[in-house]
Order: C-alpha cells, then structure tokens, then sequence
C-alpha cells in the first residue's frame, strides 16, 4: 500500500512516538509510506506580548526540534508553508491517515486520488483551549477511524453515532523498555511523569504525594518529561526532575522506581504506565485510557477514580508498604502484562485495518 501520515508536527510527545513507531513499521513490511508535516505556524502578536509581559521575552520556534522520527528511515515531507495540507502537497496514495483533529478537516477535503480517507483518534480532544465544537465535528467526518483504547472506540461509538470504529491497542517495544527482576528500592521511589497542561493531573499526584511523604517520611520522588519546570506547578521539594532524558536513559528511570503514579483527569491511552510496566514497575493510576485497559487491581497495581487524591495516596502507600515479596509478584505481573502489549500484533492489526478502509470504501462506493 502507499501510505501517508499527515501530522501537525513532529515532536517528543507520546502520541507522535505512536505514529512514527506505526510509519516505520509499515514500511518495514513492504508498504511506501510518507509522513507530511506543516511548518510551524507563526507566534501570534498576542501570544508574544503576553510572554514579554511575564518576562520570558520572544518565542521563537527551534531550528532544529527533536522528535521520535529522528532516528527512523521513514520518508518525512516538511512543507515550507503552514496551516492547511492541500492535495498539491501530497502524492496520490492508497491511503491517507489524519493524526489530530486538525489534520481530519484538511484529510476530509482531499480528492479521491490522495487515499482512502482514515482518522487516527489518538485522544477525544475537547479542551477549553481548542475550538471545542470544530473539535467535535471531526469525530462525525466520514472517515475511518482508528483508535487505540476501549473508552475511546466506546465514546466514539456512543457520542457520535460511529458504529465502525476499529481498536488498535497501543503497545510498548520490550527492546527499549526492560528490565531484569528486581527488588524494591533501598529508599521507597515514587515516579510519574510532569506535565503542566491541567488534564494531565500533575497537581492531582503532587496532592496524593504530599500526603504519601506523612506517612513514609523518607519517600523519594522521580519525574521526567519534556516541560521546562513551570511557577504554576513547581515541584514538591522531594522530587527530583529530569526534563528530557535521552530515550535510552528512560527504562533505567523507571527500574528505578516501586510504583510508578498517574493522576491525570483524562488520556487517549498514556504510554508511561505500560512502558514502566515493562520495566517491572507496578502502576498506581487514575480511571483513564490506557491504564483502565491494561492494570488489574491488586495483580499489577490499582485503578482509583479520577481526581480521587484518598484513595491514590492509599494505594501508594499500600504499594510501597508490600513485603519484598509481594511487591516482587506485583512487579513480575506488570511486566507479564506489558509483554502481552507487542509492536508487532500492533503492526499486523494496523495493517489489516487499513486494508478494511479500503474495502468499505469500495463496497459504498459501489452502493452509491
């Protein structure tokens, strides 16, 4: 097949790992696949004033931005405009593949020639700070979705009427993210992932943090992510930051860790909880994408309602607190879970569900 990803950027951020993983894949297996990315849309005046005003001067977009297609031997277009990717800039394909909300108006109004019509839902994305109504009408387009939690295809289904949506579970490559069997730390770890926009719940796990350190005073915190640390969400004074680790350096984060904590509000599906998983490390998490799917409670960690800090700092402390041996059978059984997770059925399922968009365009065309 030729197939064409269209992106709105390239960067760091879990979902863009998704989509590159799923590129390079694809062609590994014979397909002719491209990624297309805009260029980056100017600052507004207003966005620029706003920063001088906080004294963080002029933003300017980097040369040169790290994401996850540096290192992959897939085709990657940059357009030298921003804004809309039309049908001048693309090739005809078998099929073309909306990656954000964005990207599905754009996909929407190709002609035939550029493929079959698909939209990747990587999250439903009705935040305050995106055209919320715009955002909406993209789940009802007529393209084939794909998305990769149960919620998701259920939302998608019950929210907008969409009775062909195909679940692609996300998956996590045990090459990158490993570890051997091991046991708790000498000083009882904590790590999460920081993350300032608000429906990541950073706030949410610092809460449940503070109130884990009253009860193991000599508790330890690690985070990482991509953000430069925020005055709206400073760290607790127990928590050691990395801010963009190199990707070899992540599975060692997380052995180092005994639970592994998340409190966002609301996720597509969070890589971190799976990838810490495959590093043997058990996951105390909020009822969102992913971890609803793939955690068990009491096997390899604990499901808690969202914004519920009690029963978080609960079943932290409950995590931490396990005999040598029991936190071994809880870390044992979040790696089992996490190998069930593989790139490769991923692959073959993505694969295949491509080839049914195909086919379904095909039998409504012939309908018509």
């Amino acid at each position: 097949m030729r197939i064409t990803f269209i992106l709105p950027c390239t960067d760091l951020s879990g979902g863009n790992r998704v989509i590159a993983t799923y590129a390079s894949r694809l062609r590994s297996r014979g397909h002719d696949v491209l990624a297309v990315v805009p260029a980056r849309k100017p600052f507004s005046l207003k966005q620029q004033v706003r920063s001088l005003l906080q004294g963080k001067g002029l933003f300017f977009w980097p040369k040169q931005q790290t994401s996850h297609f540096d290192q992959l031997d897939v085709p990657l277009l940059r357009l030298d405009h921003a804004g809309s990717v039309g049908d001048t800039d693309l090739p005809d394909s078998d099929v073309v593949i909306a990656t954000w909300w964005e990207t599905a108006e754009w996909v929407a109004k190709l002609p035939p020639a550029k493929g079959v019509k698909v939209y990747f839902v990587q999250h439903h994305e009705v935040f305050d700070y995106l055209p919320v109504e715009r955002v909406k009408a993209t789940y009802r387009l007529p393209l084939h979705k794909i998305t990769i939690s149960k919620w998701l295809a259920s939302m998608l289904e019950k929210e907008y009427g969409d009775h062909h949506v195909c679940l692609v579970p996300n998956s996590v490559d045990t090459q990158q993210f490993y570890a051997p069997p091991r046991v708790k730390q000498s000083s009882p770890t904590v790590g999460l992932l920081y993350e300032i926009a608000p429906w990541k719940g950073c706030d949410v796990s610092f809460a449940a943090l503070s109130r884990v350190s009253e009860a193991i005073p000599d508790l330890k915190v690690i985070a990482f992510g991509t953000a430069s640390l925020s005055s709206s969400l400073p760290l607790p004074v127990n928590v050691q930051y990395i801010q963009q680790p190199a990707q070899s350096q992540i599975r060692d984060l997380y052995a180092s860790c005994d639970v592994w904590l998340c409190g966002s509000r609301s996720e597509g599906f969070h890589l971190p909880p799976l990838e810490a998983m495959a590093c043997r490390c058990p996951v105390v998490s909020t009822a969102v994408g992913g971890p609803i799917d793939v955690i068990e409670d009491g096997a390899n960690g604990y499901v808690v309602p969202v914004e519920d800090v009690d029963l978080l700092t609960k079943r932290l402390i409950h995590v931490l607190q396990l005999s040598q041996e029991q936190w071994q059978n809880m870390s044992d059984a979040a790696y089992e879970t996490a190998k069930q997770y593989t790139w490769d059925d991923a692959t073959e399922l993505f694969e295949q569900v491509l080839k049914t968009a195909i086919t379904r365009k095909k039998e409504i065309d012939s309908e018509i």
